[in-house]
């Protein structure tokens, strides 16, 4: 399995991070299923954006690259992606670009200009076997300007020469992509075209299961992909190719031009990761997903309600089990424990299905958020308001729905090695962190807002519990006290730019822990 990487000059964006979830997922579920799998996710660290970049700040290239390579991995660690079996840097495989690139003009079909070097389209009978486009439908001129020297307008550069400080490479149907070479194929500096490093930094063998990366890298990236491996090898040959769907933010194409560019970092500074994970596992990987702030609210919020419905059955269970061992005297099943147990087996059983049938069909995870889990999560988060006598005769069944509902979001990669209590906490921070309030302002406001219905000034108290709901916290009166937690905002602002607290949106939970409506889900 190769999915197109990164090219390390930049913080990686929500671009990023929608294929490398949605790939960590089918990464999960073939291991899952009992595949063993070879993951591999180059890093492009040399190229025309790097030295730009580099050159700008007054670094070294190399360094530049480096570090940030680094930071990708720390914003994939939070997101709880999966490191890959092999993380290959094209600046380690140069020789075998080179050999590949001589393969391809021994076989016919590339030649060389001036000391560049081009792919021939007009050599390649299948040449838009993936994307369906035909060489006529291609416009010469129309994205880079017409090289007179190819054979052909729509052949595109394989090498080409140029001073490594000039950040330009006339790529023909494709935006400047390339990396810098001491002296290859000849005597002279030049540049490797980008979309050749994915073979040879694939690792693997001629023929491999799965090849992933977004859409927009169908073409001209992918179908110049195919066309240089095949020319270089007749065997090469991709069994799938699976392609992740856009980003668009508040319904506009996601653009650094249009303020609407929003990174990884950004996103979890003001959200914790799993809500920006969870937020993307809601659309299938293959369909447009629109990033606003309401949207990550509600995935925030589902996340702390599945957390909070896992620490509350551990603590019932941690409680039953000390009844269990006070009482040594067995008690008799009643009729409505039997009927509890046997609808907790059909939930399992549901969930197991679904969960299987789902991935297995084109990997779609949001059914799955959007159904069996939440019916399996509403079993759990309800069983606190059974009988005791109930609650132990259900314990054992119930304790293997929670195993089934852990094995589903290890696969979907929510289920965090941190403990139920240090997500909740890390949740109520992010929380804390975008209203702009401590929690010791919070616990004052909790106390006004007493002291408010003590001396019936119900208004004040309704007041001060709008304000907080408002800011995206909850109240929850619980017997003679009162708690708090994370909520969707009540109203709803929807701003272009970084998340920031005063854009926060949406309505308050009703009780607590609620379960979230599907649609919301």
């Amino acid at each position: 399995m190769y999915v197109c990487g990164v090219t390390s000059y930049d913080y990686s964006h929500i671009g990023h991070a929608r294929a490398y979830v949605a790939f960590d997922v089918l990464y999960r579920y073939l291991k899952y299923l009992g595949y063993e799998v070879v993951y591999v996710r180059n890093f492009t660290d040399v190229d025309d954006k790097i030295i730009r970049r580099a050159n700008e700040q007054n670094e070294e290239p190399k360094e530049l690259s480096g570090r940030f390579c680094q930071e990708f991995l720390r914003d994939m660690a939070d997101l709880q992606c999966l490191l890959p079996t092999h993380q290959p840097r094209v600046t380690d495989h140069m020789e075998q670009i080179k050999d590949m690139i001589a393969q391809i003009i021994s076989n016919g079909c590339a030649y060389a200009v001036d000391g560049d070097v081009y792919f021939s389209v007009d050599n390649f009978p299948k040449y838009g076997i993936l994307s369906g486009r035909k060489l006529e439908d291609n416009r010469a001129g129309e994205r880079v300007a017409v090289d007179s020297r190819k054979r052909n307008p729509a052949d595109f550069a394989l090498w080409k020469f140029k001073n490594v400080r000039e950040a330009v490479c006339h790529c023909a149907g494709c935006k400047a992509r390339g990396a810098t070479m001491g002296q290859p194929l000849g005597s002279r500096e030049t540049r490797m075209a980008h979309r050749v490093q994915c073979h040879e930094c694939s690792l693997l063998a001629h023929t491999f299961d799965i090849h992933g990366g977004g859409m927009d890298l169908i073409f001209p990236h992918h179908e110049n992909e195919i066309a240089q491996s095949c020319a270089a090898c007749s065997q090469s040959k991709v069994n799938y190719w699976m392609h992740n769907g856009f980003v668009t933010a508040n319904d506009e194409k996601m653009s650094k031009s249009l303020g609407n560019f929003f990174t990884i970092r950004q996103v979890t500074e003001s959200y914790h990761p799993l809500a920006l994970r969870y937020f993307l596992l809601g659309t299938h990987y293959r369909s447009p997903v629109n990033y606003s702030i309401s949207q990550i609210d509600i995935a925030s919020e589902a996340v702390f309600y599945i957390y909070q419905t896992l620490q509350d059955f551990e603590d019932t269970l941690s409680a039953l089990k000390q009844e269990s061992e006070a009482n040594s005297k067995p008690s008799r099943i009643s009729q409505a424990a039997q009927e509890s147990i046997k609808k907790i087996k059909e939930c399992i059983i549901k969930l197991h299905n679904e969960f299987e049938t789902k991935l297995g069909d084109d990997l779609q995870t949001q059914p799955i958020l959007n159904a069996a889990l939440l019916e399996a999560l509403r079993f759990m988060n309800n069983s606190k308001k059974q009988q005791k006598q109930q609650q132990l005769a259900t314990a054992d069944s119930l304790i293997c729905l929670k195993e089934e509902v852990v094995k589903v979001l290890d696969v979907l990669g929510l289920h965090s090695s941190s403990t139920y209590t240090e997500v909740l906490q890390q949740l109520k921070d992010k929380a804390l962190k975008r209203a702009l309030l401590t929690e010791d302002d919070i616990l004052h406001s909790i106390e006004e807002r007493t002291l408010a219905r003590k001396n019936k000034e119900f208004s004040k108290s309704d007041e001060i519990r709008s304000s907080l709901a408002t800011k995206g916290i909850a109240l929850r009166d619980i017997g003679n006290g009162t708690i708090w937690r994370p909520c969707v905002p009540v109203v709803q602002q929807e701003q272009q730019g970084v998340p920031l607290p005063q854009e926060q949106p949406s309505t308050p939970a009703q009780q607590e822990n609620p379960p979230l409506p599907a649609e919301k889900l």
